[in-house]
């Protein structure tokens, strides 16, 4: 297991602009900077926020002090100026181990329980985001889980993304979250190789469902995905059609078969807010 290193930031600024693949929120926001998780596939691996570390993505995590306080203050001046729409999180992952302990994540979602935003998305493939519940729910509709689960095979998951969380504790949280009456969604983002009866498995669990890849979701056309060798893993599992642009028509079929076209959306429309 690779060992991660702590290290603590203070922040002059938690709400960042909408851009890009993330321009239709009006912020994000990222409680860490890093992630333990280290996915192989991970484009963040190529973002300013990793190349200027010189430090192995997935080595590294800063815990942001006074997180808490900034928001309110940011998320007031924000409110202020009109609809408030908040991603979380684009770089990072806001529920990886570090937040166990350290509830940096938990303590935005107190403040935004409190002053709550227009809309906000938890984008996350931890079990971990379950703990909150309770803060969830008081958003209500304003808030939607959406889980990571690229695949219902834990060998491929193992193959590609050996640090994060096992397929089966993912979709329990889903079975969770939904229970609970928080709006959820899985993100088969990226594309990795499973079943046919993936979508099956999901159908009882998700609100909906959003399917990403390479060439639509990374940001640079698959440009960033490419120079990390990621297709090199889909060849050693003799699966190189999953890597290929034409693989999320033939996988958005297989989906469309089993969920409800109002259930099924495609790389950004997926992620977009609520209404």
């Amino acid at each position: 297991m690779t060992r991660v290193e702590l290290f603590e930031k203070t922040p002059k600024s938690l709400l960042n602009k909408g851009t890009g693949f993330l321009t239709d929120y009006t912020h994000t926001l990222n409680p860490y900077a890093g992630c333990a998780f280290g996915c192989s596939y991970c484009y963040v691996r190529r973002m300013p926020v990793a190349t200027f570390r010189q430090k192995e993505w997935g080595t590294w995590v800063d815990l942001k002090r006074g997180a808490a306080e900034l928001l309110r203050r940011e998320l007031r001046a924000a409110r202020a100026k009109g609809r408030v729409t908040i991603f979380m999180s684009s770089s990072t992952d806001p529920y990886q181990p570090a937040e166990h302990k350290e509830r940096i994540t938990r303590s935005l979602l107190e403040v935004m329980a409190e002053e709550p935003p227009d809309f906000l998305l938890v984008q996350t493939r931890s079990p971990l985001v379950t703990r909150d519940i309770d803060l969830l729910l008081r958003l209500g509709e304003r808030a939607r889980v959406s889980l990571t689960v690229e695949t219902d095979r834990e060998d491929v998951r193992k193959r590609f993304a050996p640090a994060a969380p096992p397929i089966a504790a993912r979709l329990n949280a889903l079975e969770r979250l939904r229970e609970a009456g928080v709006p959820t969604q899985a993100a088969v983002a990226p594309l990795l190789p499973s079943s046919e009866d993936f979508p099956r498995k999901l159908l009882p669990l998700a609100d909906r469902v959003v399917l990403d890849d390479y060439y639509l979701g990374d940001g640079s056309g698959g440009r960033r995905s490419r120079s990390l060798g990621v297709e090199r893993l889909y060849e050693e599992d003799e699966r190189a059609q999953w890597y290929d642009p034409s693989a999320i028509r033939a996988i958005r079929e297989r989906f469309a078969a089993v969920f409800p076209e109002d259930r099924l959306f495609v790389s950004q429309a997926g992620f977009a807010p609520g209404p």
